[in-house]
């Protein structure tokens, strides 16, 4: 099926096969237009709508995780049984439902990027040396980072065979340049650690390489899957480059405005790790002299000691509120570029994920 992009904004609730154009409202569509106000219902209704789908994805997780080694299904089900959003192969289905692809291979690569951003999770982990992940003790503090180092390197190579069975060049040609650029962005992350003088321009470069290519990926190979044009085909990469982006700064505000139990993880992680996220990022351009001093020396030296006092920082400067509003322009972009799309209920819910993304609370 061929899709042709037209100009447009979002939608306020018919579903239609045209896409969306300006002749159907009389304003442009913003977040401030869309509800916020149950985002736990709004989400979960629209997951629902790929409920189906993603158990046949499930299926395929744990037929292709069999192996003649007991230790690597160990250690990838202990992952991917932790729980977490599933939200890359739940847009990669969303998409191709908002494009009306329907055909075996959306399953197969739904999987595929679950797989790649696991093993992501599982070299994180190790590299950060971090000990909870999604409520409960990381796959290298149960098994050991040897083992969760080559479980993770199990899960690319997988993924990897199971890409050559969509027999598309172009989906290779995707998801090699993904899983590069990926690893181009933790490199960059380990450059960047203990340096207090990132600014939000390479804060995001980093980002856009590590949390949102691979966002970007899934929506773009639901758009070759149904076969859209070229047009359409970069509107879903940049719908999903932005969300995922918006999803990283919205993550990194709650590593300062989050609570511990909720978010399944240690607060202050980041902190402890030399990350400058862009609320510490803000907090230290917006601080009088002091308090910028004390955030720099925190995050040069990856001490937690003055936690509670950093946090004060960052909520007192209004950081929270710059780095929600730069959030906030990304969602923005994302929801601009769901224009391009059919009308259905399946891209309905795709700007209800950009719009409800802001008010995420883990």
């Amino acid at each position: 099926m061929k899709t042709s992009i037209s100009e447009g904004q979002c939608p306020v609730g018919r579903a239609t096969s045209a896409p969306y154009n300006r002749a159907d409202f009389s304003a442009p569509c913003t977040l401030r237009a869309l509800p916020l106000t149950d985002t736990t219902s709004s989400t979960a209704a629209t997951l629902a709508l790929i409920a189906d789908d993603m158990r046949e994805v499930d299926a395929v997780i744990a037929r292709r995780l069999d192996s003649g080694v007991p230790l690597v299904g160990e250690v990838s089900r202990y992952i991917i049984s932790a729980g977490g959003k599933r939200l890359r192969p739940a847009l990669l289905l969303l998409v191709s439902g908002a494009l009306g692809f329907r055909g075996e291979q959306r399953f197969n690569l739904a999987a595929v990027v679950e797989f790649i951003h696991t093993a992501t999770l599982l070299h994180d982990d190790v590299v950060d040396d971090s000990t909870l992940r999604r409520g409960r003790a990381t796959a290298n503090q149960t098994f050991g980072n040897a083992a969760s180092v080559l479980v993770g390197d199990f899960l690319y190579s997988r993924a990897f065979q199971m890409m050559l069975d969509a027999r598309q060049i172009r989906v290779m040609e995707i998801l090699a340049d993904a899983t590069n650029v990926i690893a181009e962005g933790e490199v960059l992350q380990l450059m960047n650690m203990h340096d207090a003088s990132l600014d939000e321009a390479a804060y995001l470069r980093v980002i856009r390489s590590k949390t949102a290519k691979l966002f970007e990926a899934s929506t773009r190979l639901a758009a070759v899957l149904a076969g859209s044009t070229p047009e359409v085909e970069q509107a879903c990469a940049d719908y999903g480059q932005a969300l995922g982006t918006a999803f990283q700064v919205i993550d990194d505000v709650l590593d300062y405005d989050g609570d511990a139990t909720e978010m399944g993880k240690n607060l202050g992680d980041d902190l402890r790790e030399g990350k400058a996220t862009l609320p510490l990022i803000a907090a230290m351009q917006r601080a009088p002299k002091a308090q910028s001093a004390l955030v720099r020396n925190a995050i040069e030296n990856g001490s937690t000691q003055d936690l509670d006092a950093i946090v004060a920082i960052v909520r007192e400067t209004g950081a929270l509120d710059v780095a929600r509003a730069a959030a906030g322009n990304e969602a923005q972009r994302a929801i601009d570029c769901i224009a391009p799309l059919p009308r259905n209920e399946y891209s309905a819910g795709l700007l209800q994920l950009a719009a409800t993304l802001l008010a995420r609370r883990h």
